[in-house]
């Protein structure tokens, strides 16, 4: 593999790391899967904001996809025993770790297709 492919390569197993974690986590903590599947695709429904342009698509897509939020949120329910709290958190974390997996990254306002992952 060249080093012009390493980042690539690594911000994609990054993903996978953390849809793994997510399920691993998950699974230990007995929760519902039927719950997971059908709150897994949700923070796609951010998409629904690109009808408002690219700009205000890539904000709010980019606010939903963004992995320091549902780690907070799983933090304050870890913490505030909140087990709601953390299944949300870890099947949100689970659904960015897949979008990176996958090569979707943060959205830049020129394009839907612009993103992080593809100007590392």
């Amino acid at each position: 593999m060249s080093a012009d492919r390493l980042p690539a390569v690594l911000l994609r197993l990054e993903g996978a790391a953390l849809l793994g974690a997510s399920v691993a986590l998950y699974a230990d903590g007995g929760w519902s899967w039927l719950a997971y599947l059908l709150l897994f695709l949700a923070p796609d429904l951010s998409m629904l904001a690109y009808v408002a342009g690219p700009r205000a698509g890539a904000i709010v897509y980019d606010a939903v996809h963004f992995a320091a939020t549902p780690a907070v949120l799983g933090v304050v329910g870890v913490t505030g025993g909140s087990d709601v709290l953390v299944q949300v958190a870890l099947v949100w974390l689970g659904h960015i770790g897949i979008d990176r997996l996958l090569g979707y990254g943060l959205k830049y306002p020129s394009a839907f297709r612009d993103t992080h992952l593809q100007r590392v």
